[in-house]
């Protein structure tokens, strides 16, 4: 992932995103709200949503323009404003090691705000890009509130399937990572066998990406995470890394304790959960790779061919030092 943010390419282009994105999330007309909104954005991120977009722009041969900077700057604002609905949700108070915005203005003026952001990407994709890709972006957003209300839906559900599990994550991570490179292609005009296929590249990693960030959220350590160890736990969310360690999920509730969350985490990590979890993301990742358009450009092929195995390397060796720990 590293390499792929640090490509000077990426990286001179995400300078752009980046100023984009802070004109695009000040343009309220009330200044409480450019505030707020100010407030998500600057908390950072790896931005690794545009620059996904980025990438698919120079894959399908097109350096990225004023289109596909804004383009990537409407996801990243979705994104964004996806986050202050899951924390309003979850009633968190702290995100990356800052407060929330629910818990700096309440949870009436931060749902407002998270409204504002998806809709400010909306009408900047209509109004400077297309219909096209604002129909690409409003069906991500549709997706992305499916997919997260199957998981709401589901919470403390000790009957959850995998397939359900695998739905919605589909739905609220996977969608936006599928739109990140769709946009591109729609963008620089490619060929619909080209748009399809990285729009499953995009999709493909996106599930790679949750996947993994479940499966730590079941074996890393509260510091490599920086938040409480077995959140999802607490939460009611039973991930797919907990549904393929094959526990008995029957003793699971709310108001577990630290104590009986910490069993838990025990018993998953002794079991065939993490290396399953490896597996079957290394099956995605092949799939994502197999999914890609002919890309002409050498270092461009290296970073989006080499992206999603060495997401998957990099979290098996967490999973790894965090077991021998």
């Amino acid at each position: 992932m590293d390499q792929l943010l640090c490509s000077p390419a990426i990286a001179a282009g995400l300078t752009k995103v980046e100023a984009r994105i802070r004109r695009l999330s000040g343009s309220s007309a009330l200044p409480a709200i450019n505030a707020g909104a100010g407030h998500v954005v600057a908390a950072g991120g790896k931005r690794l949503r545009p620059a996904m977009t980025l990438a698919a722009s120079l894959a399908l041969g097109k350096t990225p323009d004023r289109r596909v900077i804004t383009a990537a700057a409407c996801i990243e604002l979705i994104h964004a404003g996806s986050l202050v609905h899951d924390d309003l949700i979850d009633r968190a108070s702290e995100r990356r090691g800052a407060r929330t915005l629910n818990a700096e203005l309440g949870d009436g003026k931060a749902l407002v705000i998270g409204d504002f952001m998806l809709a400010r990407a909306g009408l900047a994709a209509i109004v400077n890009l297309s219909r096209p890709v604002a129909e690409v972006l409003a069906a991500a957003v549709v997706q992305l509130a499916e997919g997260q209300y199957l998981e709401t839906a589901g919470l403390f559900d000790t009957g959850r399937t995998r397939e359900s599990a695998l739905r919605s994550i589909t739905g609220k991570t996977a969608a936006l990572f599928r739109a990140s490179c769709l946009v591109a292609a729609v963008c620089a005009h490619a060929p619909a066998e080209d748009r399809a296929r990285m729009a499953t590249y995009g999709e493909k990693f996106g599930l790679i990406f949750q996947v993994l960030d479940d499966l730590l959220d079941l074996t890393a350590t509260s510091a490599q995470l920086g938040k409480p160890t077995g959140n999802d736990l607490r939460q009611g969310v039973y991930s797919l890394p907990l549904l393929m360690s094959g526990i008995d999920l029957g003793g699971l509730g709310p108001g577990m304790t630290d104590e009986q969350v910490t069993e838990v985490l025990r018993e998953v990590r002794e079991s065939r959960m993490t290396a399953d979890t490896i597996a079957y993301c290394r099956g995605l990742a092949a799939d994502a790779v197999a999914a890609l358009p002919v890309i002409q450009d050498p270092e461009t092929a290296t970073l989006l061919y080499g992206l999603p195995s060495a997401y998957v390397d990099h979290v098996e060796r967490l999973t790894g030092l965090t077991i021998a720990g």
